[in-house]
């Protein structure tokens, strides 16, 4: 392979991971777990509205972050640094 394709490979890879694991946050955790989840409280409000309201945008924009740090190590792996 040569050096784009292994470029592109691993994006995707971090792109896929990372919006997998919101899937399971905002999908799992706000509406498949919610009747667990909702045992549980925290700030005063039922943990599985929680994730439906709030812990999926705060997931979300951490993974923004981690993508961020990711594709920054991989450019400089790949020598495309700015």
């Amino acid at each position: 392979m040569n050096k784009q394709k292994v470029y592109w490979s691993k994006n995707l890879k971090y792109i896929g991971v990372l919006m997998s694991i919101w899937f399971v946050v905002s999908f799992g955790c706000g509406i498949l777990l919610k009747d667990f989840l909702n045992n549980y409280q925290l700030g005063g409000f039922k943990l599985g509205f929680w994730f439906a309201q709030q812990g999926a945008i705060y997931v979300f924009v951490l993974l923004i972050f981690i993508y961020v740090l990711l594709m920054n190590r991989l450019d400089k792996d790949f020598e495309l640094e700015e």
